[in-house]
């Protein structure tokens, strides 16, 4: 993009009056204009859209009337349940929700929720503190119970600190905008806005961006920013500060200085705009009579203000998320019914199933909600977890403080009786006991002030953030009123102290319960569904990320490992997504490269409309070739979605010219309702199989088995019916060699071998001016590693580094490194020696005579032989004996050949000997 002016600036008062010289009343008149406007902004009201109540009925009225028989149909379903405590509590937050003025909010927010289940629109059981209020789940708004887990309303709603309440709703990430849809519809288009959010320039951002309009290199800005260090929270003064080299450049070169001067006065400016990700503002009449608007990218309606200044004006903020993971499980739930199963009703079950925990305690965690890490695997092997309150603890400790203060390790030790569960105060006991004495929540630094102290929740909940928010000031009145409750409990002034002590330094680490409670919840229910149905789970997640390469592949290693099989693509069974057949995962038509999902639509559209494609020129003259290309037809080919047919993938692509051009136009006579005069004349049946098609390609044998693979790879992205490396797995397993997913748990410095291939090289010069490389490695498990190769073992192993070749690699463990996402971490290796696996293994140049022995049969049946030899041209010699009754088909291999690829000859020479026996 170029802009064709140069006067893109605020011109001075002289420039003005110099450009309207001709018109001097013009500049007059805008001041006279300015001078006549009068706005006021008023602050601290609440402007909440209008809900409609039922005639005669207030919003109070409506709201109650509709937690109480929420509640009523809730405990119809728990019979175990105590009724009083959940009237109890239902009543006492019906006042202060009344009180504070907010019946009008929570019937927005029930009602879109409700519309969005009632439109089969999936939404999570909650997040944030509206997970610890009763009345949000009675009115279905939340779908956590939370009376069980002692979830505390005046962390959300307080009395005695009254501002917004802020409910956060998960909805599937697919229909989220069907929900802004019913919302934009329900309150008026003109009511109804997104958020805008400003990008603003960061210490290296600018100097690129300042750098650019000086009109300097890219080379020279990009060394510049290389030397501001890498933190969220660098700022330019910090980076001189810490980067010597920097600061020298700065004193010694007018240009860098003249750089970083205008840079530092820029740091920290809006940059760009862009739309909020969730945010959504709905308002009682037109936005315009609040905020200032504009349009965005995709011609939606955005404010002019951010959040917070959005929030000050007094409009409603309600944030609307899409979360996968809610996406995931209800694609699960529609797989198991399709497979004719019931699915759970996670509605009622009770979050305790042995199976589940066994699942977490093991670590099989791929996939599972927001416990996938590697870090949290080894603590939740370490904590074995059987109980639910294991799992709200277990999300609530994992993050940077807890792990750095060794507050996991305490709680696990406690659980397990290796150390003693110990309370402050025997007062305690009920509130610390379901985390063994740990105090891991603000909840029970609010419990704990009750308790002991005879604040109210509401104090509690001031103290609670004041300790959060390191108040000096505000600390030590609370420390007194703490303090002076206990005395009133016999709690002497030291003692107090030491507990307030506590209390403080817990509450540095303390973590929200109803949310860490809400989101432990879905981490439950997909570990459920990992644990008792597998198979559908496992299609659902790849489905979820059929468009990332690296999680696909992690996932087929996961199904791998737990002995689920995963079918390549099929034109005449698949789906877009990942379906299940036969308790078997059929690859995801849409996931295949260069195929569109319009593509994919057509494919199945017509497949239901008129069965199965017999033949690839079946399939190309139904098909609308508009959409399905000859590229889309190649890929699919490829990838072995097309096998169905009957015919060789070689086959099929030397004959898919031929077929596209008659499908065409053959649908073209279909669909104008021509006849021709050929279709007249009596012929010899056609074959209805294979190309479809009498001619020489419809008998071509297959692609030699690297060729068909790298086919594949192409079209999939990676090897999904074979590998290169599967030839060797017998052979691997005897050598003991070590996995890169295992070397992912070992230290730094240790020695490993491994067999992989390299799949990408990138080759550098280094300051002395020799070659060295850094090599992605892959195994045929999934394993991914990155290799440092340098210039000495690169020299003599450079051509061995080809791509997809098997190699047998000797290295040395170097420290992990932490990447963005936290599920994958990168495994680092040095490289001490690499060869080519083949000549490990081999190991002898002589040829190899393999017997192939077909008894009581003569002739030996050589047909199904010759095509398996077919497939391997100029790389054997046979030889037959007969020796009735028995005969014997011997086979010279070469030297080549009989290191590379005898497994896998010897795998279908093996089924053709039981072929031929049976």
């Amino acid at each position: 993009m170029r802009f064709s002016s140069n006067d893109l600036y605020y011109r001075s008062p002289e420039e003005m009056a110099q450009a309207f010289a001709d018109v001097p009343q013009a500049l007059e008149n805008t001041c006279r204009i300015a001078d006549q406007i009068e706005l006021e902004l008023k602050f601290g009201e609440y402007h909440f859209p209008v809900y409609q109540a039922p005639p005669g009925k207030s919003l109070e009225d409506t709201m109650v009337d509709m937690a109480r028989n929420g509640l009523k149909a809730r405990l119809a379903k728990m019979p175990q349940a105590d009724p009083k405590k959940y009237w109890e509590r239902l009543e006492k937050e019906l006042d202060v929700i009344k009180k504070m003025g907010f019946p009008g909010y929570f019937l927005i927010v029930q009602d879109f929720i409700n519309w969005a289940k009632d439109h089969g629109i999936p939404v999570g059981p909650g997040r944030g503190s509206a997970a610890g209020s009763l009345v949000a789940y009675a009115l279905r708004i939340t779908n956590l119970d939370p009376l069980p887990y002692d979830l505390l309303f005046e962390r959300f709603l307080n009395i005695e600190r009254v501002s917004m309440p802020d409910i956060d709703v998960d909805f599937c990430e697919r229909r989220r905008h069907e929900v802004i849809r019913y919302v934009t519809e329900r309150y008026g288009e003109d009511a109804v806005s997104q958020i805008t959010t400003f990008g603003t320039m960061k210490a290296k951002g600018v100097v690129r961006d300042v750098g650019r309009a000086l009109g300097m290199t890219f080379a020279e800005t990009d060394r510049i920013a290389k030397l501001i260090p890498d933190d969220l929270k660098m700022t330019i003064d910090k980076a001189l500060d810490m980067e010597p080299e920097l600061k020298s450049l700065v004193a010694h070169d007018p240009k860098i200085a003249h750089l970083i001067d205008i840079s530092r006065r820029l740091e920290g400016l809006a940059r760009h705009a862009s739309t909020h990700a969730a945010g959504v503002v709905v308002s009682d009449k037109a936005m315009v009579e609040y905020v200032p608007l504009y349009k965005g990218k995709n011609n939606e309606t955005v404010t002019q203000w951010d959040m917070k200044r959005v929030e000050k004006s007094g409009l409603v903020k309600f944030d609307f998320l899409g979360l996968k993971t809610i996406t995931v499980i209800d694609d699960a739930l529609k797989i198991i019914k399709e497979m004719g199963e019931e699915p759970p009703d996670f509605d009622t079950m009770p979050p305790t199933d042995p199976a589940t925990y066994e699942l977490f305690a093991k670590g099989d965690t791929d996939g599972i909600f927001q416990v996938e890490s590697q870090g949290m695997r080894k603590y939740l092997r370490m904590l074995k977890p059987n109980c639910f309150e294991d799992l709200i603890a277990m999300l609530a400790l994992y993050r940077p403080g807890p792990l750095g203060s060794g507050m996991v390790e305490q709680f696990i030790r406690r659980k397990h009786g290796l150390d003693p569960v110990e309370y402050p105060h025997p007062l305690l006991e009920e509130t610390l006991k379901p985390t063994y004495g740990v105090i891991v929540y603000q909840e029970q630094v609010m419990k704990i002030a009750q308790v002991l102290a005879n604040f109210s929740l509401g104090g509690g909940d001031l103290l609670r953030r004041a300790m959060g928010k390191k108040n000096a000031e505000e600390m030590a009145k609370q420390r007194g009123f703490f303090v002076t409750g206990c005395a009133e409990n016999g709690i002497d002034e030291k003692k107090a102290n030491e507990i307030f002590d506590l209390m403080e330094k817990f509450a540095e680490y303390g973590f929200n319960k109803s949310h860490s409670a809400a989101y432990a919840l879905i981490s439950y229910q997909t570990a459920y569904l990992k644990a008792h149905f597998p198979v559908a789970f496992m299609a659902a997640l790849m489905t979820s990320d059929m468009e990332n390469q690296d999680k696909l592949l992690q996932y087929l290693a996961t199904c791998r490992d737990n002995g689920i099989e995963v079918l390549p693509p099929d034109v005449n069974a698949g789906h877009p997504h990942f379906s299940v057949k036969d308790n078997k995962i059929l690859y995801g038509l849409a996931a295949v490269k260069n195929i569109g999902r319009d593509a994919v639509l057509e494919i199945v559209a017509e497949r239901e409309r008129g069965g199965p494609f017999t033949s690839l020129f079946d399939f190309t003259s139904r098909v609308n070739m508009r959409k399905v290309t000859k590229r889309v037809i190649e890929f699919l080919i490829k990838s072995g979605a097309c096998d169905s047919f009957g015919c060789s993938r070689a086959g099929l692509m030397a004959g898919l010219d031929q077929a596209a051009s008659l499908g065409q136009r053959r649908a073209a006579e279909r669909n104008d309702g021509r006849l021709s005069l050929m279709a007249l004349v009596p012929d010899k049946p056609k074959p209805t199989t294979g190309l479809g098609l009498s001619c020489p390609e419809a008998k071509m044998p297959e692609w030699l088995h690297e060729e068909m693979m790298a086919h594949e790879k192409e079209a999939i992205g990676f090897y999904l019916t074979s590998h290169p490396l599967l030839a060797y797995e017998r052979d691997l397993r005897a050598m003991r060699t070590t996995t890169l997913s295992q070397c992912a748990g070992l230290e730094p410095g240790v020695e490993v071998k491994v067999a992989c291939i390299c799949v990408s090289t990138k080759e550098i010069i280094t300051k002395k001016g020799q070659k060295m490389a850094f090599c992605k490695l892959e195994d045929h498990l999934g394993g991914e590693a990155e290799a440092v190769v340098f210039s000495d073992v690169y020299a003599v192993s450079r051509e061995q580094l080809a791509a997809d070749a098997p190699l047998f690699v000797t290295a040395k463990i170097s420290t992990p490194q932490e990447t963005d996402d936290e599920a994958k971490q990168q495994i680092k290796l040095q490289a001490v020696r690499i060869d080519p696996l083949a000549k490990v293994v081999g190991g002898s140049d002589e040829p190899v005579e393999v017997l192939v022995t077909c008894p009581d049969q003569h002739p030996v049946p050589l047909d199904p032989l010759a095509d398996i030899l077919r497939r391997y041209p100029g790389q054997c010699s046979v030889h037959l004996v007969l020796n009735l009754p028995r005969a014997v088909c011997r086979l010279r291999l070469g030297p080549e050949y009989a290191v590379r690829r005898c497994a896998e000859l010897r795998r279908e020479l093996d089924d053709f000997e039981h072929q031929a026996t049976a």
